[in-house]
């Protein structure tokens, strides 16, 4: 049984890195856009909704057995 879960806190611990990478990639680019255009760059509603719509679509490609 503890090869079940050594598995699993594995997949765990890769996943969650993983978001914690992009998720800073993504905080460092919005910033990096944001410092060369010197405007107030705020996300639109409109955007958010992509921006959502499009990690949904990503998480619900993984849970279904990756990206093909």
């Amino acid at each position: 049984m503890e090869e079940n879960s050594k598995w699993k806190t594995t997949a765990l611990a890769i996943g969650g890195i993983g978001g914690l990478l992009v998720g800073l990639t993504a905080a460092f680019l919005f910033i990096r856009s944001r410092e060369e255009n010197e405007t107030d760059t705020r996300l639109t509603s409109s955007q958010g909704m992509k921006i959502g719509l499009g990690i949904v679509a990503l998480l619900k490609q993984i849970a279904e057995g990756g990206i093909k």
